[in-house]
């Protein structure tokens, strides 16, 4: 759908602004993606990154809305991940895992599918259902030595999982894999790490500002001792 060149410009400027402020600010990043919504309703790309500027701010319901709109606009499935996600929020995992067994899956490029498996993952998770959660990660693209973006959060998830299980060994084997791939900094796999360990970060800087603070109250007690033992320094 065409708009006004006036209009347009209008609609584009708060969509850079929703991509600007997802991350950072998601909730002025929503407020943009409701004036664009308001201008133009009936163009996708406004009703996706309504879409995702209201999942940002967990409003999982409003989110599915609009996914569902944008996908009926465009015919396109590439949305189908974060739909199942959506219903994850909404309390309804077994809404997900039936979502992960349609057909759309089938269309979906490499990595939306395993987005698609890391929500199944999760929404057996959910479920309480750990090992089948661990299985569900089992695959191919987890055994890969290739890295690739989504690989860090696959192979942390995996490894979060095996946690969750109690296979402290296994887990920790994966939260390493995971940061050998994380060159961006998308997971806490070196915390979790640390963690495993039995590593514990100290906060030098305030430890430091902390022993100043006491050494100087130290001082003042004495300071106030010799007076009261000496007298005023005018007498």
């Amino acid at each position: 759908m065409s708009l006004p060149k006036t209009l347009a410009e209008d609609v584009a400027r708060n969509l850079v602004m929703v991509a600007r402020l997802i991350d950072e600010d998601p909730e002025q990043a929503y407020a943009y993606s409701r004036i664009a919504l308001r201008l133009a309703s009936r163009v996708a790309a406004v009703r996706e990154a309504a879409g995702f500027a209201a999942y940002a701010t967990q409003k999982y319901s409003e989110a599915l809305a609009e996914f569902r709109a944008a996908k009926r606009m465009t015919g396109s499935v590439e949305l189908w991940p974060v739909m199942a996600d959506c219903e994850r929020g909404l309390g309804r995992p077994e809404r997900a895992l039936a979502m992960a067994g349609e057909p759309e899956v089938q269309k979906l490029d490499k990595a939306s599918q395993v987005e698609m498996r890391l929500v199944a993952a999760g929404a057996r998770r959910d479920m309480g259902q750990i090992d089948a959660a661990i299985v569900t990660l089992q695959s191919s693209e987890l055994a890969s030595s290739a890295v690739h973006p989504w690989t860090p959060r696959l192979r942390y998830a995996y490894a979060d999982a095996l946690l969750a299980a109690g296979r402290e060994d296994e887990a920790r084997e994966w939260f390493a894999k995971a940061l050998e791939a994380d060159k961006d900094g998308a997971t806490d796999a070196s915390d979790r790490l640390a963690e495993l360990d039995g590593v514990e970060f100290v906060d030098a800087l305030g430890e430091s500002d902390d022993e100043d603070t006491v050494e100087a109250e130290a001082g003042t007690d004495t300071d106030v001792d010799d007076a009261d033992e000496g007298g005023s320094a005018k007498a």
